[in-house]
């Protein structure tokens, strides 16, 4: 038995051989036109030629949807940046502390579009603890404020502060922003070591308007501002 029979040519044997050996179909042009795919667009048979054009076609669809997708992204981060810059001129405009946090809490349910939004403070100086801000918290609500490290999102499971909203029940999805005695000096690293003075309370009837897994940057960038702002509280 010869060494062929043996050892038989297999399909990786042919596509390695054609890797290896580029100047092939050079050699051997006309199997260009003579060799048929099956095209992926029916059962019809299609040239190696034809078949190379659909891939290539798929490859810049592909590119195409990419680059549609940067640049709706690209558009949706301006207008995101447009109505931070928005709220923050509004808070740095704001001249009275005590409208503070009805003004961070007002402006962020128009601003980011944010259907319930709510607001508490704590350990704020005796000229505002009779503020409606200031009042009806628990220990309770503060404990679970404190061990915040980052924005809690996802389902509401009969959280205490969802009561400040003015429709509790209404809110499916929320977000959780602690808020923190903020000093001029912090960086990032420090402000989260900072003693929590605060919540900050989004809600939505939407149950994936806020969801686990969904990332928190931006809400901690606006805990991080409004906490900055409500330092004339204290």
């Amino acid at each position: 038995m010869n060494n062929a029979a043996m050892n038989p040519i297999t399909e990786d044997d042919i596509a390695n051989f054609l890797v290896n050996t580029p100047d092939f179909f050079e050699r051997h042009a006309e199997l260009l036109a003579a060799v048929k795919l099956t095209s992926p667009h029916g059962q019809r048979a299609v040239s190696l030629q034809e078949r190379q054009a659909e891939m290539l076609r798929e490859k810049i669809r592909a590119l195409e949807m990419r680059t549609m997708d940067m640049m709706r992204h690209g558009t949706e981060n301006e207008v995101l940046i447009e109505r931070m810059q928005r709220w923050v001129k509004t808070l740095l405009m704001t001249t009275n502390a005590r409208d503070l946090p009805h003004t961070i809490a007002d402006h962020i349910q128009h601003d980011f579009m944010v259907p319930q939004v709510a607001i508490k403070v704590w350990d704020v100086n005796e000229t505002f603890k009779i503020e409606p801000f200031a009042v009806g918290v628990i220990d309770a609500i503060k404990e679970f404020a404190d061990s915040l490290k980052t924005p809690y999102v996802g389902v509401n499971n009969a959280f205490d502060a969802v009561q400040w909203l003015p429709e509790p029940d209404a809110a499916q999805s929320v977000a959780f922003i602690a808020l923190r005695a903020t000093r001029a000096q912090d960086t990032p690293q420090t402000a989260a070591e900072q003693p929590v003075i605060g919540l900050l309370v989004l809600a939505s009837p939407d149950p994936q308007r806020y969801h686990e897994g969904m990332g928190t940057a931006f809400l901690e960038r606006l805990g991080d501002l409004a906490s900055a702002a409500l330092s004339h509280l204290r």
